[in-house]
C-alpha cells in the first residue's frame, strides 16, 4: 500500500472515530478528533512540496476541513445559527474514502478554510503573540464564533406545580487572575446527563460589565429549565466562562465549573474552576489555578406544598 493510501486510510479511521464519539454523545472526544483531522488535512493541502493530491483534490480536502470545523463549532455552541448536523457530516465519509477518484460536485456550499494554523485541542494557550496575530488575521469570518447579544438568552422560570421543586441559580461573580483583561465576558449554563448530553435548553448570561480586582460580577439569576426531582442520577449543571478574543476573532471558553446533584441546596456556594476543554463527562478534570479563585453562586429552591 502506498503512503498516500495509508494517509487516506488513517483519515477515514479518524473520521469514523470522531463520528462514533459524536453519535454516542461523547462531545469532547468528538471535537478533539474532528479538529485533529481538520488540522492534518490542512497541513497536507498547504504543504507546497506535496504532490500526492491534485489541486482539485486539495480543494475538496479543504472543504472537508471546513465542514469538520463547522461541526466542531456546532457541538461547542448548541444554539449556533450555523448548525452543521452529524447526518450532514456523515455524507463526507465516502468522499474521504474515495478522494483520489471523487469527481462529483461537493455536497455542501462551503469554501476551503484559508491557509492558517488550526489549533489542536489545548494548544491555544501555547501561542505566542505573533502566532495570535497571524491566526486572527487569517481566520475565516464566515465561521468565526461571535459573542452573544449583551442581553443574553436567559429563560423565565417554569410554572410551579404542587410538590415539585424549581431551582434558581444566581451567578454572583467569578474569580480570575486576569479578570480585567477579559472582553465581553459571559457564562453559558447547560444541564447535562452523565454522558454529557443536554437535558435542557442552553442559556447564556448577559455580558458582564462590572470588574473589580480579580473578579467579574454577573449578579444574574438563571432559572433551571427542569424540575429538580426530574434530574437524572449523575446529571450536572455546567457553567462555561467565555470571552471574546479580538486578535483571533472568535469567542473562547476560558474555564468551566459544574454543580452536581448532591450540591443542590438553598444558600451560597463556591465551586472550583477547571481548565478547558469542557469535559461534560467529568472524567479528566484539571484545576484552572491553585489560587483561591472560584465561581460564586447562590441557590434558591422553590417548592409549592
Amino acid at each position: 500500500m502506498s503512503d498516500v493510501h495509508k494517509t487516506i486510510q488513517k483519515w477515514h479511521a479518524s473520521f469514523r472515530k470522531g463520528s462514533d464519539f459524536d453519535s454516542w454523545g461523547q462531545l469532547v472526544e468528538a471535537i478533539d478528533e474532528y479538529q485533529i483531522l481538520a488540522r492534518q488535512m490542512q497541513k497536507e493541502i498547504h504543504t507546497t512540496s506535496s504532490t500526492d493530491f491534485t489541486e482539485e483534490q486539495k480543494k475538496n480536502l479543504g472543504k472537508i476541513a471546513t465542514c469538520l470545523e463547522m461541526r466542531s463549532a456546532s457541538l461547542q455552541c448548541t444554539q449556533s445559527k450555523e448548525e452543521f448536523k452529524l447526518e450532514d457530516l456523515k455524507k463526507l465519509e465516502t468522499i474521504i474514502e474515495n478522494i483520489l477518484t471523487y469527481n462529483k460536485e461537493f455536497p455542501f456550499d462551503v469554501q476551503p478554510v484559508p491557509s492558517r494554523k488550526i489549533l489542536a485541542p489545548g494548544e491555544e494557550e501555547d501561542l505566542d503573540l505573533d502566532d495570535e496575530e497571524d491566526a486572527g488575521a487569517c481566520a475565516s469570518e464566515a465561521y468565526a464564533s461571535r459573542a452573544p447579544a449583551s442581553q443574553g438568552t436567559l429563560l423565565p422560570r417554569l410554572p410551579s406545580e404542587p410538590g415539585i421543586t424549581l431551582l434558581t441559580v444566581r451567578i454572583e461573580k467569578i474569580g480570575l487572575k486576569d479578570a480585567g483583561q477579559c472582553i465581553d465576558p459571559y457564562i453559558t449554563v447547560s444541564v447535562k446527563d452523565v454522558n454529557g448530553v443536554d437535558l435542557n435548553p442552553v442559556q447564556e448570561t448577559p455580558v458582564a460589565t462590572r470588574k473589580e480586582d480579580n473578579y467579574i460580577h454577573f449578579c444574574v439569576d438563571v432559572e433551571i429549565q427542569r424540575h429538580v426531582e426530574k434530574l437524572p442520577k449523575g446529571a450536572a449543571i455546567f457553567f462555561e466562562f467565555k470571552h471574546y478574543k479580538p486578535k483571533k476573532k472568535f469567542t473562547s471558553t476560558k474555564c468551566y465549573a459544574f454543580l452536581e446533584m448532591d450540591e443542590i441546596k438553598s444558600g451560597p456556594l463556591v465551586i472550583e474552576l477547571y481548565k478547558k476543554p469542557t469535559d461534560f463527562k467529568r472524567k479528566k478534570l484539571q484545576l484552572l489555578t491553585k489560587k483561591p479563585l472560584f465561581l460564586h453562586l447562590h441557590q434558591t429552591l422553590h417548592k409549592d406544598s
